[in-house]
C-alpha cells in the first residue's frame, strides 16, 4: 500500500501542473510565430508611413499657410488640425451630433451648389466607431479618429499582404503592403478620414471570399456599406464572385447565398433611412449632387480634365492644376497596371471590385484631384508591381520604398490637403 500510494502521488500533483503550463506555452508560442510572421509587415509598413507623414507635417510647417485659413477649410492652430479639416470636421460633427437630414435650399441659388451642406452626406461606420473610441478613452473626437484610422491603415496593410502573398510569396506581400504606404493619395490613411476603415473592410472582405469564407466576407462588406458609397463595387464583386461559386459546387451553398443577403443592407439601409428622413427616397444623392455638385455623369468631366489638360488648359471644372497633374498620373498608371492584373488571373472578386471602383470614380462629376484618394481602394493593381518587386533583395526593396516615402510627404499628402481639395 505505501509503494502504491508513493506511486500515485506525484502523477497526481503533477497533473494539474501540466493542464495549466501546455495552453500558456501554446499559447506563447502562438504569439511568437504570429510577431514573427507579421512583424516584418507592420515594421515595413509603419516605418514607410512615419517617414512620409513626417515629412507631409515638416512641409505644412514650413509653408504655414494653414495659419491663415479656416479651420474647416484646411486651417487650424496646429499643424496637425489640417488632418481633421474639410470632410474631417463633417466627420466629427456627426460623431458629436449625430444626423439631421434635410434637403436645404441656398436662397437664391441657381449654380452648381443649390443646397445646404449636410452631414448626411457622411456614412455613419466610421463617426460612430470615433464617438465609441473617444466615449472608451477620453481621447476626444479628433484623437479617437486618428487612432481608429491608424490602427485601420495597420489592418489594412496586412490584408494587403495576406492577399498578395497568395499570389507571389511572402517577399511580394511585404513589397505590397509597402505600395500601400506610399501609394499616390496615402496621405489620407493616417488623417480624420474613413478611407483607411473602408479599405481595411474591403480588403479582408476579398480575403474572406478567397478562403471561403462567407459570413465573414458579407459582415465586412455590410459593413463597408456602412462607410463609403463606393462599397457598392465591393458588394458587386462579392456577389459575382458567390455566384461563381454557386455555380461550381452543388454543396455547401449556404454561405454565398448568406453572404449576398447580408453584403448590402449596411450601404441601402443607410441610403433609405436618409432618404424617409429627407422625406425623398432619392434624398441622399440630391443632397450630393445640390450640395458638393458631386453626381454621375458617364465620365464626361473626366473626359473633359484630360482633354484639357492635353493642350495645357486648366479652365474645366475644379480645377487644381498640381493635384490634378497627380490624378492623371494615377489614372494612367491604374490603366496600365489593369492588364497585369489580368494576366495574373485574380479571383472575380479582386478583379470586380478594382474595375468597378474605377468606373464609378472615373463616371462621376467631382474634384478631379482627389481621383488619387477615391482609388485607393484599387489595392489588387499593388499585385502585379508587388510580384515584379520581389525579386528584388530586401535591402534594395527598403531603399526604394524609402525614397518614395520621402516623395509621398508632398505629392500624397501635402499637395492633397494644401494645394487642393481633399
Amino acid at each position: 500500500m505505501n509503494d502504491t500510494t508513493t506511486l500515485i502521488r506525484p502523477v497526481a500533483e503533477a497533473a494539474p501542473r501540466t493542464s495549466t503550463t501546455v495552453p500558456f506555452k501554446a499559447i506563447g508560442t502562438h504569439l511568437r510565430r504570429t510577431v514573427r510572421y507579421y512583424g516584418p509587415v507592420l515594421a515595413l509598413y509603419g516605418v514607410l508611413k512615419l517617414i512620409g507623414f513626417s515629412v507631409f507635417m515638416y512641409l505644412l510647417d514650413s509653408d504655414g499657410g494653414f495659419r491663415t485659413r479656416n479651420p474647416r477649410f484646411g486651417g487650424g492652430a496646429h499643424v496637425w488640425d489640417v488632418l481633421a479639416t474639410w470632410d474631417g470636421w463633417w466627420y466629427q460633427q456627426v460623431a458629436a451630433h449625430g444626423y439631421h437630414p434635410a434637403l436645404v435650399q441656398v436662397p437664391g441659388a441657381t449654380g452648381l451648389i443649390t443646397l445646404e451642406g449636410n452631414s448626411a452626406a457622411f456614412f455613419p461606420l466610421y463617426p460612430a466607431t470615433m464617438r465609441l473610441v473617444s466615449d472608451a478613452t477620453g481621447l476626444g473626437l479628433y484623437g479617437s479618429g486618428m487612432l481608429v484610422s491608424v490602427v485601420a491603415s495597420f489592418a489594412a496593410a496586412l490584408g494587403i499582404y495576406a492577399v498578395t502573398a497568395r499570389f507571389g510569396g511572402r517577399r511580394a506581400g511585404l513589397a505590397a503592403a509597402g505600395l500601400w504606404a506610399v501609394w499616390p493619395g496615402s496621405g489620407m490613411e493616417w488623417s480624420a478620414y474613413s478611407e483607411s476603415l473602408y479599405i481595411a473592410l474591403a480588403v479582408w472582405a476579398c480575403h474572406a471570399v478567397m478562403t471561403d469564407r462567407w459570413l465573414t466576407a458579407g459582415v465586412l462588406t455590410f459593413a463597408a456599406g456602412l462607410n463609403r458609397p463606393t462599397a457598392v463595387a465591393l458588394i458587386a464583386a462579392l456577389t459575382v464572385a458567390a455566384l461563381q461559386t454557386l455555380h461550381r459546387r452543388r454543396e455547401n451553398l449556404a454561405g454565398p447565398w448568406t453572404a449576398m443577403a447580408i453584403a448590402p443592407l449596411g450601404l441601402i439601409g443607410y441610403l433609405l433611412w436618409v432618404g424617409n428622413q429627407m422625406g425623398d427616397l432619392a434624398g441622399y444623392f440630391k443632397l450630393q449632387s445640390g450640395a458638393w455638385a458631386h453626381s454621375f455623369d458617364y465620365g464626361e468631366q473626366t473626359v473633359d480634365v484630360f482633354s484639357s489638360m492635353a493642350v495645357g488648359r486648366f479652365d474645366y471644372l475644379f480645377a487644381y492644376p498640381l493635384e490634378d497633374i497627380i490624378g492623371v498620373a494615377v489614372v494612367l498608371l491604374a490603366a496600365l497596371l489593369i492588364p497585369l492584373l489580368i494576366r495574373l488571373r485574380p479571383p472575380a472578386v479582386l478583379l470586380v471590385h478594382t474595375v468597378l471602383t474605377i468606373a464609378l470614380v472615373l463616371g462621376s462629376q467631382q474634384i478631379f484631384g482627389n481621383v488619387s484618394r477615391y482609388l485607393l481602394p484599387c489595392f489588387p493593381l499593388f499585385i502585379p508591381l508587388a510580384v515584379k518587386l520581389r525579386t528584388l533583395g530586401l535591402p534594395t526593396l527598403c531603399l526604394l520604398l524609402g525614397i518614395a516615402a520621402v516623395a509621398s510627404g508632398s505629392y500624397a499628402g501635402y499637395v492633397l490637403f494644401e494645394v487642393g481639395v481633399p
